[in-house]
């Protein structure tokens, strides 16, 4: 009986305002033949966030694992690129190490950043209202990911820059990225070339964030697993 309520539920949230929001919930509940009502509009908005931060939190923590972006193909850094080119170049004259080197190194400056990612990303649910949660409930299998992309994309971006600038240092990234350009604008007849490493990676690790929260949206919505918690169960089931 409560799946069928939560159908209807979605169904019927297609209004704009949180009042009429509110109306339709209070009325759906109302309408239910139990002697209390199901779930309040806040129960909903309450399990909707609380589901939302579990999969932020272990989207986050899977990638700032060791190999979390290095070993996972769908959101591993790869060389630049623009500077696809240089690659080649300096693996024909041996220096494929030292490319390895640097993309191994990419990938653990954004491994070792992206714990910070977790506090935008659960304030921007905590400040999520009933009408957006709703909507996010009865819209697209990524329409939390959506959601999350444009309220937080700009503040990542902001947060992460300096953080990344200093991982790269910390993993030695910058070094290697130093003398591998240093040795390619040596090789004669090439276009010298020195992309904005820190620009590069912090854009990349902030799109792998993003696929890692779009997989864990998924599971929020078909796996009953996921619901841990008595208020995840008394929404969802």
């Amino acid at each position: 009986m409560k799946q069928l309520i939560l159908i209807f539920l979605i169904l019927f949230l297609t209004t704009t305002t949180q009042a009429q929001v509110l109306k339709q919930v209070k009325k759906l509940n109302s309408a239910s033949s139990s002697a209390s009502p199901l779930f309040s509009e806040e129960d909903a908005a309450k399990a909707i966030k609380e589901a939302l931060k579990n999969g932020v939190s272990h989207g986050v923590k899977v990638l700032s694992q060791k190999d979390g972006y290095y070993g996972n193909k769908e959101v591993k850094i790869p060389f630049p690129q623009d500077a696809k080119t240089m690659e080649k170049k300096l693996r024909q004259v041996g220096m494929g190490k030292k490319v390895d080197d640097v993309v191994l190194s990419i990938n653990r400056a954004a491994e070792d950043a992206a714990i910070a990612a977790k506090d935008i990303f659960i304030e921007a649910i905590k400040n999520m209202s009933i009408v957006d949660a709703t909507k996010i409930v009865m819209g697209e299998k990524n329409a939390a990911t959506n959601y999350l992309k444009k309220t937080t994309s700009e503040k990542l971006y902001v947060k992460f820059k300096p953080i990344i600038e200093k991982s790269l240092q910390k993993v030695n990234a910058t070094k290697y990225w130093k003398d591998m350009i240093s040795t390619y604008n040596k090789i004669p007849m090439v276009k010298k070339m020195n992309p904005d490493l820190t620009d590069y990676v912090t854009r990349k690790a902030i799109k792998g964030l993003f696929v890692m929260i779009a997989k864990e949206e998924a599971k929020i919505r078909i796996d009953p697993i996921a619901r841990t918690s008595d208020i995840l169960k008394k929404v969802f089931k």
